[in-house]
């Protein structure tokens, strides 16, 4: 799944906790800011840890502020573990 957290989600470690929070709950995939100020993550996994996953990125870490989560299909193969990826 494909997902595209919008609001202040940037400067406020969105990423590491997404990342902490994707490798408790056994998802595999990758996080990185967009450059118009979103985030953007692929989570691979139990479809009940990733809807779970998709849940918690309503809220984020404590200093974020989420104004929309997009959630669409992602249909290109993820590697095992969870990565950052470089702003793009």
């Amino acid at each position: 799944v494909n997902v595209k957290i919008k609001g202040m989600v940037q400067g406020v470690f969105y990423r590491n906790w997404t990342i902490d929070t994707a490798k408790q709950l056994g998802i595999n995939g990758w996080v990185r800011n967009r450059m118009d100020g979103s985030v953007e993550a692929v989570f691979s996994g139990k479809t009940t840890a990733v809807d779970a996953m998709i849940q918690k990125c309503y809220s984020g870490p404590a200093a974020a502020r989420v104004t929309g989560v997009e959630a669409s299909a992602w249909n290109e193969p993820v590697h095992e573990g969870f990565e950052r990826k470089s702003t793009k």
